[in-house]
C-alpha cells in the first residue's frame, strides 16, 4: 500500500510562473528560473517580512575538511527522531556544497580564513562544524542583501509588492491563478486575481499563530490553508520547533539569540545560578532543540526563571562575532559582558507544511512549494540547527529545474490585475480575534501540550472561525491551527518537536509521518499511513496526468 502523498505532474500550464514568497526560497527560484520571466509576489518591500532575513546561525553544508554530505545527512536524520525521510536528507545534503557555491557567485560574503577556506561554526547535534556564517550572526541578512540586489539586476524578475495571497484559483483541476489583497489596505480591502500557469509556494512559515515568535508577522501559515483548500496534503503538520532562546524583553517579534552562542561556550542557567540543562541531557546546552526548549519552558513554568549566561568567553567575543544579539542585548538595557539574559521559549520554525517531493510537486497539478512552507520529509519530527536554509536554496533549484525542463516557450507576464469587488473587514474584531488565537496555540499547542488542552484548542479556533465572518485572513490562519491541532491530537506520543505530557514516551507504531486533507466541507481528513511507510517514510510519488 503506497503513501497517501502523491505528487502531482511536474507539467506547468499555458500561463506565466508566479510565486508566492520573496525569502531565500522565492527569490532563488526566482533567479535559478532565469531567463525564464517570473513574478515574485511580497506582501512586504523586499527584505520586510521574511523569516530569511533574521536567520542568525547560517547555512549548515559539508563543506570543511573531512567533513562528508553522508555525514551531514546521518546527523540530520538522527535530530528527526525517527521519521526523516533517509533519500530527502541524503540528496539535500549531497546538493549543500554546489548551493553555497552559487550563493557566494550571487554576492554572498561568507566569512573566510586567511586561506580562503569557509569559517564555520558548530551547532547542536552537529558532530562537526558545517555552519557557513557571515560576520558571526548575520548570514540571513546578508543572504538576503545580495540576492535582493542580484534579483533587482535581472530583467526577467518582475516584483509585484504590498500584496499578500489569501488563495488559489482552480480550473479544470490545476492551478490556474492566486487571489490577491493589498496588504495594508484598510477596511475596505481589494481583492485581485493574478492568472498563473505554475505557482511556486514560499510563504515561510506559522510562528505567528502562536503568541511568542521569532518569526515576522506576514509568517501566518496562511498558504497552507489556501494549498489545503485547492486540494494539497499536508504533511507533519503536529510539529512545531520551538527556538529555546528567544530574549525575553518584551519584544514582539522576539529577537532569538543564535544556538551558535551556546555552541561558543554559553550556558543556560536558572535564578539560582544552576546549569538545569546538566541534570536533563549528558549534552547540556547542545542537546536537540526540543529537549532545550522544554527545559527552558520548565523552569520557567517552576517560576526558576531561565537565563542564557554569555558572561565570560561568549561575552567578551559578543560585539564583534554576534552583533545582532548584542543590539538587541542593548536595546534591551542589557550588558552581556556583566548581565544574565533572560530567554523564553519562541515558536520558531514548522517541520510540517505542504507536501512535496524532492522536486518541490505538491499533490496539486501546477502547484510547487520551497521553503518552511513545504514539508518534504527533511526535517522529520525535529529540525537539525541551520538545515532550513539549505532546504530552501537545494528544494528552491529543483523546483526550477523542474519548471525550466518543461517550460519550453516563456510565456510572459501575468496580465493586469483582475480587481474583484472590495471586501469589508472588522479591523478591530481580526485584532481581537487574532490575539486569542495567538494564545490559544500558546497555550494548548505549544511546547508542551495534552489530549485535554488540544481538545480545547480546535474548541476555541473553531468559534474564532466562525467568528471572522469573510475575513479570508483569519479564514486561513485558523485552518491552519486546526492542522497542527489536529494533527497533535492525532499524535498520542511524544517525539521531537511533539511533546504530549500525557504521552511522554515514543510510540514505535507512530514512528511514520503524518498525512491530512481538507474535504469538499472544509473537514480535516487524517491520511493513514501504510505498514511500509512506517518502515521507510518517504513517500511513493506517482505521477499523474497534467
Amino acid at each position: 500500500m503506497p503513501s497517501p502523498f502523491k505528487s502531482a505532474s511536474a507539467a506547468p500550464g499555458p500561463g506565466p510562473i508566479v510565486i508566492v514568497g520573496a525569502g531565500l526560497a522565492g527569490l532563488f527560484t526566482a533567479l535559478k528560473l532565469a531567463p525564464l520571466p517570473v513574478t515574485v509576489i511580497a506582501a512586504a518591500p523586499l527584505g520586510q517580512g521574511a523569516s530569511s532575513i533574521w536567520a542568525q546561525g547560517g547555512v549548515a553544508a559539508a563543506v570543511g575538511e573531512g567533513d562528508t554530505a553522508d555525514a551531514h545527512a546521518a546527523d540530520t536524520i538522527a535530530a528527526g527522531a525517527g521519521i526523516v525521510d533517509a533519500e530527502i536528507a541524503h540528496t539535500i545534503a549531497s546538493e549543500g556544497r554546489a548551493r553555497i557555491l552559487d550563493l557566494s557567485d550571487y554576492g554572498v560574503p561568507f566569512d573566510r580564513g586567511t586561506a580562503g577556506a569557509f569559517v564555520l561554526s558548530r551547532e547542536a547535534a552537529h558532530n562537526a562544524n558545517r555552519v557557513v556564517r557571515v560576520s558571526g550572526d548575520r548570514a540571513g541578512f546578508a543572504i538576503m542583501k545580495a540576492l535582493i540586489s542580484r534579483v533587482k539586476e535581472t530583467p526577467s524578475i518582475r516584483l509585484l509588492e504590498g500584496f499578500g495571497a489569501i488563495g488559489l484559483v482552480m480550473a479544470d483541476g490545476r492551478v490556474s491563478g492566486v487571489r490577491l489583497i493589498k496588504t495594508g489596505a484598510g477596511a475596505d480591502a481589494a481583492v485581485a486575481t493574478l492568472s498563473a500557469g505554475a505557482v511556486v509556494l514560499a510563504t515561510g512559515g506559522v510562528g505567528s499563530l502562536y503568541a511568542v515568535t521569532t518569526n515576522p508577522t506576514a509568517a501566518r501559515g496562511e498558504a497552507i490553508a489556501f494549498a489545503a483548500r485547492a486540494g494539497a496534503i499536508i504533511a507533519d503538520a503536529e510539529f512545531v520547533q520551538f527556538h529555546p532562546t528567544a530574549l525575553d524583553v518584551g519584544i514582539d517579534p522576539a529577537p532569538l539569540a543564535t544556538e551558535a552562542l551556546r555552541g561558543e561556550g554559553a550556558v543556560l542557567v536558572n535564578r539560582t545560578g544552576d546549569r538545569f540543562m546538566l541534570a536533563i541531557d549528558p549534552r547540556a546546552e547542545l542537546s536537540p532543540r526540543d529537549i532545550v526548549a522544554r527545559g527552558v519552558f520548565c523552569e520557567l513554568k517552576a517560576g526558576r526563571g531561565a537565563f542564557l549566561d554569555c558572561r565570560h568567553e561568549p561575552g567578551a567575543k559578543l560585539e564583534a562575532n554576534f552583533p545582532t544579539v548584542y543590539a538587541f542585548c542593548r536595546e534591551a538595557g542589557l550588558d552581556p559582558l556583566h548581565d544574565l539574559l533572560p530567554v523564553a521559549p519562541a515558536a520558531h520554525y514548522h517541520m510540517g507544511g505542504v507536501a512535496t517531493d524532492v522536486n518541490g510537486r505538491t499533490s496539486v497539478v501546477g502547484l510547487w512549494a520551497a521553503g518552511e512552507v513545504a514539508s518534504t520529509g527533511l526535517h522529520g519530527a525535529n529540525r537539525l540547527a541551520s538545515n532550513s536554509l539549505l532546504e530552501a536554496v537545494v528544494i528552491g533549484d529543483r523546483v526550477a529545474a523542474d519548471i525550466r525542463a518543461r517550460k519550453s516557450v516563456p510565456a510572459g507576464y501575468p496580465e493586469p490585475l483582475a480587481v474583484d469587488a472590495p471586501l469589508a473587514i472588522d479591523l478591530d474584531a481580526r485584532a481581537a480575534l487574532l490575539s486569542r488565537l495567538r494564545k490559544t496555540m500558546a497555550d494548548h499547542v505549544g511546547v508542551i501540550r495534552d489530549g485535554a488542552g488540544l481538545a480545547t484548542a480546535l474548541t476555541v479556533i473553531n468559534e474564532i472561525a466562525n467568528a471572522a465572518g469573510s475575513d479570508p485572513v483569519l479564514a486561513n490562519m485558523t485552518l491552519s491551527a486546526r492542522l497542527i491541532a489536529s494533527a497533535a491530537l492525532a499524535r498520542t506520543e511524544s517525539r521531537g518537536g511533539h511533546w504530549r505530557s500525557d504521552y511522554p514516551a515514543a510510540n514505535p507504531a507512530l514512528a511514520h509521518r503524518s498525512f491530512q486533507k481538507v474535504n469538499a466541507q472544509g473537514l480535516i481528513e487524517p491520511l493513514a499511513a501504510s505498514s511500509a511507510s512506517r518502515r521507510n517514510p518517504k513517500p511513493t510519488l506517482v505521477r499523474s496526468s497534467a
